[in-house]
């Protein structure tokens, strides 16, 4: 995945969970440069601007403006993986603290230690 790495907020052809539709919007790459360099794909979990409504696994993100958003925003706990060339374009990058927090809610969600 030439040119996106972990941490970086991409905008992407976001395909809805119940598959009814598509809408571009920003994502957080989660998958490591590790995973990148063998496979055509990116492991990604959703941002919103629906900052109104927070579920298990969502995190507020404190840096917003910094991750290249318009808006106050929310990583989510909705992970998908996407093939690259969904990815239109980079956004920005997540700071160290923020994706620290998005780390915890990875673990919550998947039950990791």
């Amino acid at each position: 995945m030439t040119g996106y790495s972990r941490g970086d907020v991409i905008l992407v052809s976001f395909i809805f969970t119940d598959e009814t539709g598509v809408k571009r919007r920003p994502a957080l790459v989660i998958s490591s440069d590790s995973y990148h360099t063998s496979r055509d794909e990116a492991i990604i979990i959703a941002i919103t601007s629906r900052t109104d409504r927070l579920l298990v696994g969502d995190y507020p993100i404190s840096d917003w403006k910094g991750a290249g958003l318009l808006l106050p925003s929310v990583a989510t706990g909705i992970i998908r993986t996407i093939k690259t060339n969904m990815i239109d374009r980079k956004l920005g990058s997540i700071t160290h603290p923020d994706m620290a927090a998005i780390d915890s809610k990875l673990q919550l969600i998947l039950d990791l230690p």
